[in-house]
C-alpha cells in the first residue's frame, strides 16, 4: 500500500499538492490557533481527497481536540475521515497506532511531562505496531531546532526501539523535516511547512505492507 505522510499544515492545506496514494496520513497541527472554524476548514478539505483512507492526529496547536468532549470531537469528524488519540486500527493487515502527546513546553495542547508523566501514554502503543504516528519526534532523529538542540522524547525513543514499528511518522519540529532510515526503522518527519511556516517541504510517499516490509 502506498502511504502518503504530510504534517504541520497549520490551515495552509489548501496550497497543498499531494501525490497520488492509497493512504494518507497527517501527524498534528492542522490548525493554527486551534479554534473551531480553522478545525472544520481543515476536516471539510481532508475528507474530500481521493485516499481510500485518511487519517490524522492532533498536535500541540489543536487545542480543539483537547478541550472539547468526546463526543463533541466526533461530532466533527466525517464519517470517512480517522482521528487517532492514543488509539489505533487495523488497515489490510497493517497495524497502525497515533498519539498527539509532546513533551511540556509553554503549555501548549497535549503536552506532558517528560519521564513518568508522558511514558504513560507511550505504555498504550501495542508491540505489534507497524506504522506509528506521533505529533513529536524521539530525541536525536529528526528533533534538532534551529540552534541545534534536540527536543525530542528520550521515553518515546526508548518505546520505538522496543516495538521496533517498520514506520514513525511525525512532525512538530519544522525544520528538522527529512527521512532516514536507523537499524530498520524508518522515521519521518512530514513537516510540509519549515520553520518560518513557508510551504516549501513536500509530502513523504512511502510503501508500506504486512508481510513484505516496505
Amino acid at each position: 500500500m502506498k502511504f502518503v505522510a504530510i504534517s504541520d499544515t497549520h490551515c495552509r492545506h489548501n496550497n497543498l499538492t499531494l501525490p497520488k496514494g492509497d493512504v494518507l496520513v497527517h501527524a498534528g497541527d492542522i490548525s493554527y490557533k486551534g479554534q473551531k472554524s480553522e478545525v472544520e476548514d481543515f476536516l471539510k478539505w481532508f475528507s474530500k481527497l481521493k485516499f481510500e483512507y485518511k487519517i490524522f492526529i492532533a498536535g500541540n496547536h489543536d487545542f480543539l481536540f483537547e478541550n472539547s468532549k468526546p463526543k463533541e470531537i466526533q461530532a466533527l469528524i466525517p464519517e470517512n475521515v480517522i482521528y487517532l488519540n492514543d488509539s489505533g486500527l487495523n488497515i489490510n493487515g497493517i497495524n497502525i497506532w497515533g498519539s498527539p502527546i509532546t513533551p511540556w513546553f509553554f503549555n501548549w495542547a497535549f503536552n506532558r511531562k517528560r519521564g513518568i508523566q508522558i511514558a504513560k501514554h507511550w505504555e498504550l502503543i501495542p508491540q505489534d505496531t507497524d506504522l506509528l504516528i506521533t505529533h513529536g519526534p524521539v530525541h536525536g532523529i529528526h528533533d534538532s531546532v534551529i540552534n541545534g538542540i534536540h527536543v525530542g522524547c528520550k521515553d518515546l525513543e526508548v518505546k520505538v526501539k522496543e516495538i521496533r514499528p517498520q514506520v514513525h511518522v511525525c512532525g512538530h519540529i519544522h525544520e528538522a523535516y527529512g527521512s532516514i532510515r536507523r537499524e530498520g526503522i524508518r522515521y519521518i518527519n512530514a513537516c510540509v511547512l519549515n520553520e518560518r511556516y513557508e510551504l516549501v517541504q513536500k509530502p513523504v510517499a512511502f510503501e508500506l505492507n504486512k508481510k513484505d516490509g516496505i
